[in-house]
């Protein structure tokens, strides 16, 4: 089984990068044998829907474990349905987190371990997701990314259920916000 570990640079002496969806690179390791593949996170920079996105690509590596700081509420329903153990909480160097996992000293999360919009900040990885995107990109040329191979077809109904309920909340917000300023507020 392998592992994902959001990493802040290319290799096994990196440190855990606290972001989960917006993170540089994952190493993804073979914790047996420790070799290892680092990814450049292409959706480290986008405008909206990073964690879905790279919980999908992380799933399609076919890893069982990923290791990370934080993980938002979409990306951990998106590895979840895809049979991914997600583990939070996680810091230092790359390595040094593997082997704490094969030590048995992480446990596997039960839920997010921030709320929604978490890495979307500027500075400090905080901000609140109040920006002119609001979050609401889905990928190249505004079309939802196809879900990893490795999925069963229960698992993408989860997952495109998931996507349809955030999808309405954001809808709901942005008709919200509209209203009020319609009103001048």
């Amino acid at each position: 089984m392998k592992i994902a570990v959001s990493a802040t640079a290319p290799g096994l002496d990196a440190e855990v990068d606290p972001r989960f969806g917006r993170c540089q690179y994952f190493i993804i390791v073979d914790p047996q044998s420790m070799e290892f593949e680092a990814v450049d996170n292409s959706n480290a920079m986008a405008a909206g829907g990073a964690g879905i996105s790279t919980a999908q690509m992380v799933a399609g590596k076919g890893v069982g474990v990923v290791l990370t700081g934080n993980c938002g509420p979409n990306a951990y329903q998106t590895l979840s349905a895809a049979g991914v153990q997600v583990i939070t909480g996680v810091s230092g160097v790359i390595k040094d987190a593997v082997e704490a996992y094969k030590a048995g000293r992480f446990q596997a999360n039960a839920q997010p371990s921030v709320g929604a919009h978490y890495g979307m900040g500027t500075g400090s990885g905080m901000g609140m997701g109040r920006g002119m995107g609001r979050g609401m990109g889905m990928g190249p040329g505004g079309m939802p990314q196809a879900a990893p191979p490795t999925i069963n077809p229960e698992q993408e109904i989860e997952m495109l259920k998931s996507q349809a309920q955030m999808l309405s909340q954001q809808l709901n917000e942005i008709q919200r916000r509209l209203e009020e300023l319609e009103k001048g507020g």
